[in-house]
């Protein structure tokens, strides 16, 4: 039987991407946590190159960021595909997926920024929620597959639950869900779905943790 090990960090929403994954297809593996101050030089060995979760491991042989992670297991897996078989629909969901991955900066970024600095970072989670408003959940019935989960949906997983967090410790409004309907309905269900609802990260503990994080960054910026 392969051997599956995930290197991931509890608040990390790219390790949750694949943790659901690896549910959803319901694959047995070995989670280990990594206290990304004091990384483990297995995580260092297994990916020297960016030094980050998740990690991969499949009969010993590494893998790293979560989309290339997410089509490996689609690939060795195929039981609940997480990428549509049609040509067009695969490309549109990959097209989608690389917008989610180009904007899930915006959570640090919106983290790190204070003042007229986190009001332009504000404007461009707004412009982003409008895009997928507008046009990514454009015709979508429960999910961007249609009725099943797919990796669309844990790409954008960032807006669904951390958003939500980040708002908390920054003291913050940006997801109104009146004005982005489509955005507030799949968000519902995709924290609907027993695998995303009992696999998720506890808000309050994520937003104890982030404050104090928050609290030493700021106090390094007035030094």
């Amino acid at each position: 039987m392969a051997v599956v090990k995930l290197f991931g960090a509890w608040f990390s929403t790219y390790a949750y991407r694949v943790i659901w994954a690896l549910k959803l297809k319901g694959i047995p593996y070995e989670y280990i946590e990594e206290d990304l101050l004091n990384k483990s030089p297995l995580l260092l060995q297994y990916n020297p190159i960016h030094k980050k979760v998740p990690v991969f491991v499949h009969d010993g042989k590494p893998i790293c960021e979560s989309t290339v992670i997410l089509q490996y297991i689609d690939e060795i897996w195929p039981q609940n595909p997480l990428l549509p078989t049609d040509p067009y629909d695969r490309a549109v969901a990959l097209f989608w997926i690389k917008f989610a991955d180009d904007k899930g900066c915006l959570i640090l970024k919106l983290y790190r920024a204070d003042g007229v600095e986190q009001q332009a970072v504000v404007k461009e989670w707004l412009e982003m929620l409008e895009v997928m408003e507008e046009h990514a959940l454009i015709g979508v019935k429960k999910f961007f597959g249609g009725d099943k989960i797919n990796m669309v949906d844990i790409a954008f997983s960032f807006v669904a639950h951390w958003l939500g967090v980040f708002e908390d410790v920054l003291g913050l409004e940006i997801f109104e869900p009146h004005k982005f309907p489509r955005v507030s309905s799949w968000i519902q269900n995709f924290k609907s779905i027993p695998v995303i609802k009992d696999n998720l990260p506890d808000a309050d503990k994520m937003s104890a943790f982030y404050k104090h994080v928050r609290e030493m960054i700021l106090a390094s910026k007035s030094n």
